[in-house]
């Protein structure tokens, strides 16, 4: 017996989800924009929108089913070319056109997350059937975020991009936010907790204080040390 067609609403809510996917492409393409206009701010609030929809899109494509309302496109395949797009290539442009990198060596650090993710976003398991990520996710917006607005010297922020983009290789299993089901509650709490300060922080950038930055790394750390936590305990 055959799947009842998908209502006209429905296939409409479906299409709307696979839009708002797509919408981070433009998205990332007006942080370019900004970035060349030497424009951080703006840059950096373009880049928090695709991390913003990057977080939700997941969701609202389970809810309503697109695979079953659509199932002749791949909404999976989308969300990649966008992600590779807004999570590595824009964030790459942004560390080099404000200058984050030591001179000389900039272009070829620039370069290791854009070869090491390409490699990563081709995994087969880069997203595990229990819902994890296998290798440093490519979080390289939150990393330019950071890196931007602790001015650490440009030498140790190299030493950072090399190592994570190590990172993409090593199979360690990272928590997926909002669908790895230990502490996920607490999980989501505490990421929305840090979205709401990372925000503030781009918006009053040339004044924010630099403890709410670095009281912000707490969920970073936690985010760590919870996904080490639980490759030990599955190792164990």
């Amino acid at each position: 017996m055959s799947a009842r067609p998908a209502g006209p609403l429905r296939t409409l809510a479906a299409w709307g989800v696979h839009l708002l996917t797509a919408s981070s492409a433009p998205a990332g393409v007006l942080a370019v924009l900004a970035s060349e206009r030497g424009d951080a701010a703006t840059a950096m609030g373009w880049m928090a929108y695709t991390v913003g929809i990057d977080a939700i899109d997941g969701t609202l494509a389970r809810a309503v089913g697109v695979k079953s309302v659509l199932p002749f496109f791949d909404g999976t395949r989308l969300d990649d070319v966008v992600d590779y797009f807004t999570w590595v290539i824009v964030p790459a442009f942004f560390l080099l056109h404000f200058h984050l990198l030591p001179d000389g060596a900039a272009v070829p650090v620039a370069l290791c997350p854009v070869i090491a993710s390409a490699y990563g976003f081709c995994r087969t398991d880069a997203k595990t059937a229990d819902h994890f990520f296998t290798g440093f996710p490519s979080y390289w917006n939150i990393v330019a975020f950071y890196l931007y607005t602790l001015g650490w010297p440009r030498s140790a922020n190299a030493a950072l991009v090399v190592l994570f983009s190590v990172g993409v290789f090593v199979p360690i299993r990272y928590v997926y936010p909002s669908r790895t089901t230990t502490l996920r509650g607490l999980t989501v709490a505490l990421g929305v907790a840090w979205g709401v300060a990372v925000l503030y922080a781009i918006a009053h950038v040339t004044t924010v204080p630099r403890t709410l930055v670095v009281a912000s790394l707490a969920f970073p750390v936690y985010y760590l040390g919870l996904s080490l936590a639980l490759q030990a305990r599955r190792r164990s």
